[in-house]
């Protein structure tokens, strides 16, 4: 079996990131080489760009998706600087000895991006290896992408990042202490402290999934800065977990995956028309979840 190197960056792990993998794999078995940060962070950190999930998460994906190995660069403005034939002769040949490279056709390498993969695969046969360059796979008529796809989750639609990640989508923290005024009135919310690169959905009301240690609740998740009282406050990310009574998740790391969006955040005159509301959006999140 040849060995088999598939490169990209693959944030998000996407569905056609998983292309990129499938085609490996009919060569033999897939390592891929990805790289932490973000190359853009480093070349013009100006236009650094959020994360879709944690290069851990990352690399458990990319071997869910059938990868046998995953090896990550660490992207540094050194590694920046190398031209296209040092980045073949010292990474894919001097490091991991590959015989057949796969690339998606719009994944450049190499200093200023010079490396293109019509090239690589021009000089594949001098260096001993094949290429094969996976065409984007497209969704109603548009490339599948990374930055699509934060895109979509930005603008709040998150079902539709759902499909072309193939899962939902879904932001890790710590639960940390808020105005606990959910406490106060019925409603106790878990307040995610997030990375400062996370893609946070638009503001709004969703329904999903709250999970902490090895507990998984149906939940309503609200993204905003909670209008309906006064005061100036930060943008927070809360969930509350449907139907749960006296949960103590304080600096405990929670999962929450977004399943459905609800609605808009809304400005409401007083606290009985928003408790009204909110037990709409917890009826219609718990029938969404339970499906």
């Amino acid at each position: 079996m040849s060995k088999v190197v598939a490169i990209g960056i693959f944030d998000g792990v996407h569905l056609g990131h998983q292309q990129i993998i499938t085609t490996a794999r009919d060569h033999g078995d897939v390592t891929v080489i990805t790289f932490d940060p973000h190359p853009v962070s480093v070349v013009a950190p100006e236009r650094t760009p959020t994360q879709i999930i944690s290069l851990k998460d990352r690399i458990e994906l990319l071997k869910r998706a059938g990868a046998k190995a995953v090896e990550v660069i660490n992207f540094t403005k050194e590694f920046s600087q190398l031209s296209a034939d040092q980045f073949i002769e010292d990474i894919l040949i001097g490091r991991f000895a590959a015989e057949h490279v796969v690339i998606g056709q719009n994944f450049n390498f190499g200093h200023k991006a010079q490396g293109t993969p019509k090239y690589l695969a021009q000089v594949g046969p001098k260096y001993g290896f094949d290429v094969s360059i996976v065409k984007l796979a497209e969704d109603r008529g548009s490339a599948i992408s990374s930055t699509r796809i934060r895109s979509l989750i930005i603008d709040g639609q998150i079902e539709r990042a759902n499909e072309l990640l193939t899962r939902n989508y879904y932001l890790i923290g710590p639960v940390v202490h808020g105005e606990k005024r959910g406490r106060e009135i019925g409603y106790p919310t878990a307040n995610i402290g997030l990375e400062k690169l996370a893609t946070i959905p638009a503001d709004g009301v969703y329904a999903g999934w709250l999970t902490v240690e090895d507990q998984r609740w149906a939940a309503a998740i609200s993204i905003g800065t909670n209008p309906t009282f006064a005061g100036i406050r930060a943008r927070q990310v809360e969930a509350y977990a449907i139907d749960q009574i006296g949960l103590d998740l304080y600096d405990k790391v929670a999962k929450l995956e977004f399943g459905f969006r609800l609605r808009d955040t809304l400005k409401f005159d007083g606290l009985a028309p928003l408790l009204d509301q909110m037990k709409i959006d917890c009826d219609q999140a718990r029938k969404l979840t339970s499906n």
